[in-house]
């Protein structure tokens, strides 16, 4: 009965810091796709090019959005024609940075800890939807060789009278209610899924951390490197609420790297996010994704402790602490798995009748 506590109490808290950032990201997702033409999405990120990629990295670095709320963005950007490239580079960098983030490291670590920051994600973000672009390449729709020849006249004829030429070519204009219902039905019906289960397994592996991580972590200078990926890769934790748990562990004795490691691939994804990223793209681009954050990470953080040790600075010099809580988080996450539960009931019935 302990450990059913403990998991219970994990997931309550977990859903509880969730739940705003995947609501807020659901209704930004809708107003995106009203806003914004899908003609304009496929144009710029719709390419498997190098140009989509860094175009997909530059629009996420800014978006407040952790690595849950990106979930329904990256899914609309998919949906709107973006390719596998560009929207997995968005679903990187979107989560690692963001104003708020940006603007709370600054505070906590410095400008120099910042900008490395921030430019590392992007060389991580473009790294991973260059590579996507090059080895997991979109399946092209094949066309059949002969058409008939009545077909043509069809496709010509579309926009020779004015009505036609109206329903595609005006912009349509923005409703609220459509946006709505893109962010919490469309979307959210698609990922509701894998974020019950990511959520499970989350809860599980929160509720496992042992609470003596500092000290298993400052006994093993090298190693900290991996166990912090170990527990960062599938714990949930948002780039700005990853900034004080990263200063606690510098200040308990672990490396300036070992916590930038922390803060690079913890807030660029968890259980949920991987869990979607396969549904959503495969498991090659999941691959991908997963060695970017977890190599790009390392490597990164590794240089960042020689970086310190070059210019003989101590990075411990630099932190300022931070803690902040809420009643709205509690009813988020009420509203979210009241959302969770009925599409999981509507997609189980569905299955009992077939």
């Amino acid at each position: 009965m302990e450990y059913l506590s403990i998991f219970i109490n994990s997931l309550v808290d977990l859903s509880n810091a969730m739940a705003p950032y995947i609501l807020f990201g659901l209704l930004f997702a809708g107003i995106l796709h009203e806003s914004v033409p899908e003609t304009l999405v496929t144009k710029h990120l719709g390419k498997e090019s190098i140009a989509s990629v860094i175009k997909a990295t530059l629009f996420g670095v800014p978006l407040p959005v952790c690595s849950c709320g990106v979930i329904p963005l990256a899914a609309s950007i998919k949906k709107s024609g973006a390719s596998r490239g560009a929207t997995l580079s968005f679903l990187i960098s979107t989560p690692i940075t963001g104003v708020d983030s940006i603007l709370a490291t600054y505070g906590m670590f410095g400008w120099a800890f910042t900008l490395y920051r921030v430019f590392t994600s992007m060389i991580v973000a473009m790294a991973a939807g260059i590579l996507s672009n090059l080895f997991d390449k979109e399946k092209e729709v094949v066309k059949p060789k002969f058409s008939l020849s009545v077909n043509k006249p069809a496709e010509q004829s579309c926009c020779t009278t004015s009505a036609c030429c109206s329903s595609s070519d005006k912009t349509a204009k923005f409703s609220m209610k459509k946006a709505l219902r893109y962010g919490f039905v469309t979307l959210l019906g698609d990922i509701a899924k894998p974020l019950f289960w990511g959520l499970v397994i989350g809860a599980l592996i929160s509720s496992l951390i042992p609470q003596n991580l500092s000290d298993i972590l400052s006994e093993h200078s090298w190693l900290s490197y991996a166990i912090v990926i170990a527990i960062a890769v599938p714990m949930y934790v948002c780039a700005t609420s990853s900034l004080p748990i990263a200063a606690a562990l510098m200040l308990s004795g672990v490396s300036a790297g070992a916590a930038f490691v922390f803060l690079s691939a913890g807030p660029a994804t968890n259980t949920v996010t991987i869990g979607v990223v396969k549904n959503m793209l495969d498991k090659r681009s999941l691959y991908i994704y997963l060695a970017s954050i977890v190599l790009g990470s390392l490597a990164f953080g590794i240089g960042l402790d020689h970086l310190f040790s070059s210019f003989e600075i101590n990075p411990k010099s630099l932190l300022h602490m931070n803690e902040e809580a809420g009643m709205i988080s509690v009813l988020s996450s009420i509203v979210m798995w009241m959302f969770i539960l009925y599409f999981m009931t509507k997609t189980y019935l569905k299955r009992a009748k077939a």
